[in-house]
């Protein structure tokens, strides 16, 4: 199996901005994130941004980079654009690793791509993990995903879903008994056919209401297989308190 990661790197962020640039035990995080990246067996792994402070970093540590839009609404909008530039086959494999997961295992980066090659009725693969707490269970950042039989998305919503009407109409302190509910991981792998027509594909009304742009792919009818994670994922980085947890992690490596 043969696969690329593309990691978007973008230097706006409404609560850490220049958050690929923020240094983690003496290195900037967006290369903590490539040399991870690098562990995981791709064929390549590149730096996808709009911004030549992050691009001049990159090369820095001797990265590769690839100039993309400031314009694109999502990030698998500039992956689709990488995959123009680059001239990806139509059979390669993307992973989009997202550039604020300095801990992210390797195994799960080989576990979407490996998935995909599975399963080739689905355009993209990506993971999920249960949830455990009711406070992440209706915590619309926390984002929930429910799949069919076989593991195929059927919907992912900030909302907590599936609802569970007769349990919730008495008891909303506490997961009900016998429901399994799913927290999905922005992690994905994609086929560069897919990426090749997915900025050309309407934005879909339920991508721009629950800001989810994975609902755009369901929206036109494009599969995505869904597995559980094979290990927990590393935390990712959002807020200060997120960047001082995974400095004092990384200071122990």
């Amino acid at each position: 199996m043969s696969f690329r990661v593309v990691i978007p790197a973008r230097y706006a962020s409404s609560r850490l901005p220049g958050k690929p640039l923020l240094d983690i035990a003496g290195k900037p995080m967006v290369q903590h994130v490539y040399e991870r990246a690098c562990t995981c067996g791709a064929e390549s792994v590149l730096v996808a941004t709009d911004d030549q402070r992050i691009a001049d970093t990159v090369c820095s540590f001797g990265g590769e980079v690839c100039m993309t839009s400031a314009t694109h609404p999502s990030g698998t909008d500039r992956l689709a654009e990488v995959v123009g530039i680059m001239g990806y086959d139509d059979e390669d494999i993307i992973v989009n690793m997202q550039g604020d997961e300095p801990l992210i295992p390797p195994q799960l980066i080989q576990q979407v791509a490996k998935d995909l090659a599975e399963f080739e009725d689905a355009s993209i693969s990506t993971i999920c993990t249960p949830i455990d707490s009711i406070e992440e269970l209706f915590n619309p950042n926390v984002v929930k995903v429910v799949m069919d039989r076989l593991n195929y998305a059927i919907y992912f919503s900030r909302a907590t879903i599936p609802w569970h009407r007769d349990a919730f109409m008495v008891d909303k302190e506490n997961i009900p008994a016998g429901v399994q509910y799913h927290r999905h991981l922005g992690i994905y792998a994609y086929r560069s056919s897919f990426l090749k027509r997915y900025s050309r594909l309407e934005i879909s009304p339920l991508e721009q209401i629950e800001s989810l742009e994975q609902l755009r792919a369901i929206w036109h009818g494009d599969r995505i297989h869904v597995s559980l994670a094979a290990e927990p994922p590393g935390m990712g980085v959002d807020t200060e308190d997120d960047l001082e947890l995974v400095r004092s992690v990384l200071l122990k490596v």
